[in-house]
């Protein structure tokens, strides 16, 4: 997918929703151009709440969508999901997998580098871990749990502002409280 026609670009980036999805969360993403989601969706759900702008959004399989953990009726949705995806973006290339191919945990960053040594930025999922890396390039990112499952200090997003001479990374993490998830 291209986008690097555009002259600036929001871009939501999410993981690990595994069927729910923060209503906090949601409202940020529907205000994006694009949205990334890295994987472990959970149903087809979860994707329809996300409308960004545009209404493009670019979703890759985690190791939990799979047609046993998705409803009978979402199979459609999950049989179109890819294993990775690369997005142009003014500026450079996002690369983006859930990450649980790459069983070397210890070296997680340095052999998704290797993998996508080309990509300006690296989105991965799985390890429900926000994370911004960006000593070395390509960054690599993960923006840890989006939904109710191990969010390690609660739901969160990432949220990229991407012009050809820059990119700018925002976190955002919110507290676990009563359930008004959107999924």
């Amino acid at each position: 997918m291209k986008f690097s026609g555009a002259h600036k670009l929001r871009v939501g980036i999410v993981s690990d929703t595994h069927g729910e999805i923060d209503f906090r969360i949601v409202e940020i993403l529907n205000e994006c151009d694009l949205v990334i989601h890295a994987g472990d969706i959970g149903n087809s759900e979860v994707l329809s709440l996300l409308q960004p702008k545009s209404g493009n959004l670019v979703a890759v399989r985690g190791n939990n969508d799979i047609p046993k953990k998705w409803p009978r009726s979402d199979h459609a949705v999950l049989n179109n999901l890819s294993d990775s995806e690369v997005v142009s973006l003014p500026g450079g290339d996002i690369a983006i997998e859930h990450g649980h191919r790459i069983w070397d945990t210890k070296n997680y960053h340095k052999r998704l580098r290797v993998k996508y040594a080309r990509a300006k930025m690296i989105v991965y999922g799985h390890t429900h871990i926000r994370l911004i890396e960006r000593k070395q390039k390509p960054w690599v990112v993960n923006p840890g749990a989006a939904g109710r499952s191990r969010t390690f200090g609660g739901p969160s997003c990432l949220v990229l502002n991407a012009t050809a001479s820059s990119w700018r990374l925002r976190e955002f993490c919110f507290a676990l409280h009563a359930r008004k998830n959107a999924a």
